[in-house]
This record gives C-alpha cells, sequence and structure tokens, in this order.
C-alpha cells in the first residue's frame, strides 16, 4: 500500500484507548475529568482525519506527546469561567459591555455572606413567619427618597414592565412621542407597553410636546401618564416638553396615576461632586410623580436591579401582579443592594466608599501621576516598536447616564512606529489573552488607555511588563 495513500495514513492514527492509557493522558483526567478529557481527544483525532482527507498528509501535531499537549491547551481554554475581571481603561466608567458598576467592598462582602448560609430572605423572625423579601430594602429606600415604599425587581426593563402590567394592562397609557425611546438591545418603549397588555396613545410630535396634548388624550380607558427620561439621547433646537411637575398636576387633576422612568437615577446631588445635575427620584416625588423607576447598577453604584418607588397603593399593586414572582431579585442582589444603599446614609463619606462615584469624582491630578509613572516602564518595554506618550483626553459616564457631559482625564497612548493599524491590533489582542485583560480603545491611529477607572496601578504595570515578555 502507498505510504501516502490516506489509507495508510489513517492506519498511522491511534485509537481514542491508546492515547487515553498513556500517562500524559491521565494528568489531565485528573485534572480536567474523564469526560472532558476523552470529548477533546476524540474531536483532535476527527480533526486529524479531516487534516488527511484534504491535505493527504499527517497533522504536524499528530505524534502523542503533541497531541496530548494541544488537548491540554484547549482544556485549559475551556475551562477558564467565562467572566472574567479585566482592566476598564476603556474611558467609559459605566461600561455596559464590562458589567457597568463595580460593586462597594461592603456589597460584596453582604453578598459574599448571604450566599454561605442560609438567611431571612422571606422569614419575619418577629412574627416567627413568612415576610416579605424586599421590606429591608423598601425600608431604605423609603427614607432615602421619600416615597411612600418600594418595589424592587432585577432591571429597570422589568420595572418598567411591571409598572404598565400591573397599572394599566387592557387600559391605555399616554407616552409623548418625543420621549419612546430605544436603548441598547432593541429595549423600545411602545414594544414594552404592548407586551405589558396596555394600548399606547402617543401625544406631540417629536420634537414638541405640550400639557394640552396630554389632557386631550385622557379618556375613561386611561389608566396611566408616562414620562421616560432620554438618558441615551438629547433633542435639542425648536423644543417643548412638559414637565414632571406639570404632568402630576394634571394628574391630580383628572385621577390618573403618573409614571417616570428615570432609566438611570441617582440618590445624590450630582453638582455637590462638580458633576452635572442628573434628576433625582427625591425631585420626582416631591413634584408629585406617583410612581419612579431606575437602575440599580448604573449612577446608583449598585448590582442590577429595577427599582420603583412612590406611592404604597401603587406600589403594592406592583408586588402582588403575578410577574412580580418572575421578575423578582434574588438573595446575593438584593443583600449587595441593600448594603449600596447604608452607604447612602453617610453621604459624607460615599465618594469615598462607592467605586462608581469615587471613578466620576477622580481628581485630574492623581490619573496624571498614574500615567507617568507607567510612561517610563511603558517606553522601557514598548518603545522600539510604539511610541508611548501621555494625552489628554475625555471619559465618559456610560450606560446612557448624561450622554453629552464628559469628564477630563488622561490617557497613555501607544502609536505603532510603522504606522501599520495592525501592529497596534496586534497590541490590542495581546493585552486581551492576559490572565486579567487590558481593555483599551483604538482611536486616532492610537491605543489609549484611559486611567480614571484604574484601582491599582501596581498591577497594571505587572500586567504591561508580563505582556511585553511574553
Amino acid at each position: 500500500m502507498n505510504e501516502r495513500s490516506p489509507q495508510h495514513l489513517y492506519r498511522k492514527l491511534p485509537s481514542v484507548d491508546r492515547v487515553l492509557s498513556d500517562p500524559a493522558a491521565a494528568t489531565l483526567v485528573d485534572r480536567y475529568g474523564a469526560t472532558l478529557t476523552t470529548a477533546a481527544i476524540r474531536a483532535l483525532l476527527d480533526e486529524a482525519r479531516e487534516y488527511i482527507k484534504n491535505r493527504n498528509t499527517l497533522p504536524e501535531w499528530l505524534p502523542l506527546i503533541k497531541l496530548l499537549a494541544r488537548a491540554d491547551a484547549r482544556l485549559d481554554a475551556q475551562n477558564q469561567i467565562s467572566l472574567r475581571p479585566v482592566f476598564n481603561l476603556t474611558g467609559v466608567v459605566l461600561h455596559t459591555n464590562l458589567g457597568r458598576a463595580r460593586l462597594a467592598d461592603a456589597a460584596i462582602d453582604a453578598a459574599t455572606r448571604v450566599m454561605r448560609e442560609a438567611v431571612t430572605l422571606e422569614y419575619s423572625l418577629g412574627a416567627q413567619s413568612r415576610g416579605h423579601r424586599d421590606a429591608a430594602v423598601s425600608e431604605l429606600l423609603r427614607v432615602l427618597t421619600g416615597g411612600e415604599a418600594a418595589c424592587v425587581v432585577n432591571n429597570n426593563a422589568a420595572a418598567v414592565l411591571l409598572m404598565f402590567a400591573a397599572i394599566a394592562d387592557d387600559k391605555e397609557a399616554i407616552a409623548s412621542r418625543g420621549e419612546l425611546i430605544e436603548i441598547g438591545g432593541s429595549f423600545r418603549i411602545p414594544d414594552v407597553m404592548r407586551q405589558a397588555g396596555c394600548r399606547l396613545v402617543e401625544v406631540g410630535t417629536t420634537n414638541r410636546t405640550h400639557l394640552e396634548d396630554y389632557r386631550n388624550a385622557i379618556n375613561e380607558n386611561t389608566a396611566l401618564m408616562v414620562k421616560v427620561h432620554t438618558s441615551n439621547y438629547k433633542i435639542q433646537g425648536f423644543t417643548a416638553s412638559v414637565s414632571e411637575a406639570e404632568l402630576a398636576a394634571l394628574g391630580r387633576e383628572t385621577g390618573v396615576p403618573v409614571a417616570a422612568d428615570l432609566g438611570s437615577g441617582t440618590l445624590i446631588e450630582f453638582s455637590d461632586y462638580g458633576l452635572t445635575h442628573e434628576t433625582t427620584p427625591q425631585e420626582l416625588l416631591r413634584a408629585g410623580v406617583d410612581l419612579v423607576s431606575f437602575s440599580g447598577d448604573k449612577l446608583l453604584g449598585g448590582p442590577q436591579a429595577g427599582i420603583v418607588v412612590g406611592r404604597a397603593a401603587l406600589i403594592e399593586r406592583l408586588q402582588k401582579h403575578p410577574l412580580k414572582r418572575a421578575l423578582r431579585c434574588d438573595k446575593t442582589t438584593l443583600a449587595a443592594l441593600e448594603a449600596t444603599l447604608r452607604l447612602y446614609l453617610r453621604p459624607d463619606n460615599l465618594a469615598e466608599t462607592l467605586p462608581t462615584l469615587r471613578y466620576l469624582t477622580r481628581r485630574v491630578s492623581d490619573i496624571c501621576a498614574d500615567v507617568e509613572r507607567l510612561l517610563t516602564v511603558c517606553r522601557a518595554y514598548y518603545g522600539r516598536t510604539y511610541i508611548v506618550e501621555s494625552e489628554t483626553c475625555l471619559s465618559q459616564i456610560g450606560s446612557g447616564s448624561l450622554p453629552l457631559d464628559t469628564l477630563p482625564s488622561r490617557a497613555l497612548t501607544f502609536a505603532a512606529r510603522d504606522g501599520s493599524g495592525r501592529t497596534l491590533e496586534c497590541l490590542s489582542e495581546r493585552w486581551h489573552v492576559l490572565p486579567k485583560p487590558i481593555i483599551g480603545r483604538i482611536q486616532d491611529a492610537k491605543l489609549w488607555l484611559d486611567l480614571r477607572a484604574l484601582d491599582d496601578g501596581d498591577e497594571l504595570e505587572r500586567a504591561l511588563i508580563a505582556a511585553a515578555e511574553s
């Protein structure tokens, strides 16, 4: 038989049992388990057969020792946890793709504690009976916002859905045409209304809506008037809109509840920290709005959650709606949210204890100090291939919060000496395969590392050196 014939080459492939009998395979079994190891070896042998079929030669990794090494590398990659810590140096503080808000130490400790032990999730120690899982968080939110009660679900989209379903099912909800937003993931307010079973009544135009537009749309089927915060865009120029206070007054006059979706939502006055004012739930509740929804994992700085505060009678309808059970939070989220909210009871320390606020208020001089220290290291390790500089830049808050606002910051920039975009991409790819990947952004023929959201400069320095030496 011709030694180059496929049949002859196929016979040179070891059987799965033969590979598994090798001592090196036993090490893989101990590390990854028999099922995964066997599957990896079988897949590699199938690939070898396909290689022989297409190229009429043996793959270079056929010798048993190389095959097992390849299996080890593949199994190791498969064994990596998919949610991996990264350095967020993109310049976007609340980066949706990177997990939005980083939790405070107090929230992390609280979540870890309830994962380890049985807890009073729905158990009232005083009554020795079943309690309500939102009770502790609801009381904190009552104190912090002035609302009569609160309801917590797994994100703000769920909060909006629940409000529509509980208050306006099979009824009409009035909203301004200029506020029928779409946010990331094709989340559209009209679609949410439809899924909740209520009928949308659009009033006004894209750029101008007046109070009389709402008044003229009210009829016996109207169950809700809605204000939606345009968190990820702004309409400017020849515009008009109805304030929450005006709409709330109309609601009291006509007996129609008013709900406001803040999208992000903060519990503090941002201008006190040198930031642009952002509407708070407290302001809307004082203006007479009946229900206000907002996120837990954006400006609030907590875990992913949707929060609704407002009139107790309406909150009770949300709590009793069948959807609430499908949308409720688990014990770890509630524990982390409660711990985060408790930080707001001590506002004087909030910029130190809450990571989101710490990053947003970080002084440029402190960022520059980190950049200058790392600049020397980066030039030493990357200077032959890249021009490394310290440059001013603008950070973004992110996640749709204050979309037109930027924060002055400082970045390390890397420009390829050969002018090749591919050289920059190679550097980015090298950083992405680190045990803790470094995530920056490529812009204007440079790779930017904005250090606004950096916590540990020493850790980043070690990662940059490791990438350069690999």
